[in-house]
């Protein structure tokens, strides 16, 4: 009964009026929705989401990727296909995103289980922006080092929220993909403040300095720690912790046996391994000064927040428009055009935009709000069915487990483009081949389009996983310790 109360009010609050005009729809349309959403899902939901995907990711993201794209062209001065491995190994952490699950799962600290987390994250992301900021000639080395660990600090942080969002998508599925939805404005809102600043804060303060201001911005995780609202509970001894991960493992294995779980999983691994990366390789182009524009660092920050504004923009016609269908057609269609929008790299980069009266900031902005746009309309979906694929009780370690696979994916592509690059000669001054390296990474693009039956032919309203698979079949202590990860996000104000 509750949950076909919560599916009216929600096709009340989102479903389109005759009489809605634009301000409506603009304005008026996005606050309800968020309004219903604060309802049903309770405040401090939504707090967990803003400073771990706005923020911390969102945000963050911004910051750090335009600072250590200059900080190892400036300050390490090594070559592009190197810095395409070297950002491949700083992703690392989120690989292994499945092990922090299950240590917030099944290992207490100090008889709490999510908030010694937050501040383990946040300690960890602070101490090692400021060794990059305050450290002079580090090696590279020590360097890759403190990048590692600060994308851990941002991955533990990650997994907790992501917990948070599996399991609500459990106990209101009609709202699995408004939660996602929710979860991708904050991190594009982020992305978008990020990548405007970025370029001018790298400008007046340098990379490291960039990473100094990336160690306050960790602070936000501690204190999530600090206040989030945790009822202590029993730490159980190393027995009962070494048998809640055989059960872990078990039930993982069980629910990878389901061909529904496995096969779009495969598709994950495989479409993202053989769309390569190549963007440090086109990154030095943009800010080379014989082949290329030779772009400020303002004009690089500035055309990386217009790929923000086309994430946003991603999430809002998947919003608006595209959730309700089939995963396998959003999927198909959005790598179909995934394909086409690779070769305006190409055009590019021969100068035919030149020859056409093209501007070369122009067309990078448009390339740039394009592929983020349909990036984000292809990746939605499967953040979506992903949610579906979780058994209870394993949430947060399960979609852990499968958002890592997709990062096994994009490391291969990101070794692969540098491989790539090597390959073909492509250095700090040598650009002549880079036109083949974009001819090569948009034709494999068409590779995934072939794997899309892998996909399951359903929409997001339906039920993927067998009934017993959402039930919670644990032992009482695993369900009391779902309900504690839970308190501060389901309970109200003290």
């Amino acid at each position: 009964m509750a949950n076909r109360t919560e599916e009216t009010e929600h096709d009340t609050v989102l479903r389109p009026s005759n009489k809605e005009g634009i301000s409506d729809l603009m304005l008026k349309r996005p606050i309800r929705w968020l309004r219903m959403l604060i309802e049903e899902l309770h405040w401090s939901f939504f707090f967990g989401v803003i400073i771990v995907y706005g923020v911390s990711q969102g945000l963050g993201k911004g910051l750090s990727k335009v600072s250590t794209q200059y900080y190892f062209k400036d300050e390490q001065m090594i070559q592009p296909s190197d810095a395409q491995v070297y950002v491949g190994l700083i992703q690392i952490p989120w690989i292994i995103k499945p092990v922090w699950g299950l240590l917030t799962d099944v290992v207490p600290v100090l008889g709490y289980r999510r908030r010694p987390y937050f501040v383990f994250a946040g300690v960890l992301s602070m101490v090692s922006m400021m060794v990059l900021s305050l450290q002079k000639n580090l090696q590279l080395g020590l360097a890759l080092s403190c990048l590692v660990a600060g994308s851990a600090g941002v991955a533990i942080a990650d997994v907790t929220i992501d917990a948070c969002v599996t399991q609500l998508s459990i106990s209101h599925p009609t709202l699995a993909a408004d939660m996602q939805s929710l979860c991708g404005l904050s991190s594009s809102i982020g992305s978008l403040v990020g990548f405007s600043l970025s370029g001018v804060l790298v400008h007046l303060f340098g990379s490291k300095g960039v990473y100094g201001l990336l160690g306050l911005t960790a602070g936000l995780i501690v204190v999530v720690g600090l206040l989030l609202k945790e009822s202590p509970s029993r730490s159980p001894g190393r027995k009962h912790v070494n048998e809640k991960f055989i059960d872990a493992g078990s039930a993982i294995w069980k629910t990878f046996q389901y061909g529904e779980v496995w096969r779009p999983c495969l598709f994950m691994l495989l479409s993202a391994a053989v769309s390569l990366h190549i963007h440090e390789g086109m990154f030095y182009w943009y800010t080379d000064s014989k082949d290329g524009p030779s772009f400020s660092k303002e004009a690089v920050g500035s055309i990386m927040s217009f790929g923000a504004i086309g994430s946003l923009v991603g999430i809002l016609l998947y919003q608006n428009f595209l959730k309700n269908f089939p995963f396998r057609n959003v999927v198909f269609w959005a790598l179909s055009l995934s394909v086409l929008s690779g070769f305006l790299d190409l055009i590019l980069v021969l100068r035919i935009n030149l020859k056409l009266g093209v501007p070369d900031y122009f067309f990078i902005v448009v390339d740039e709000f394009v592929s983020h746009m349909i990036s984000r309309i292809k990746w939605l979906p499967l953040l979506v069915l992903s949610s579906k694929l979780c058994p209870a009780g394993m949430e947060g370690t399960f979609f852990a487990l499968l958002m890592s696979i997709e990062h096994v994916g994009h490391l291969l592509s990101s070794w692969g483009g540098g491989v790539l690059l090597h390959a073909l000669n492509v250095t700090r001054t040598q650009f002549d081949n880079l036109w083949l390296v974009i001819v090569i990474r948009s034709l494999l693009r068409v590779v995934p389009i072939g794997l899309v039956f892998l996909i399951p032919n359903v929409d997001p309203s339906s039920t993927i996983l067998p009934a017993d698979m959402l039930r919670n079949g644990r032992s009482e202590d695993v369900i009391e310790t779902d309900k504690i990860e839970m308190t501060a996000l389901l309970t109200n104000e003290a």
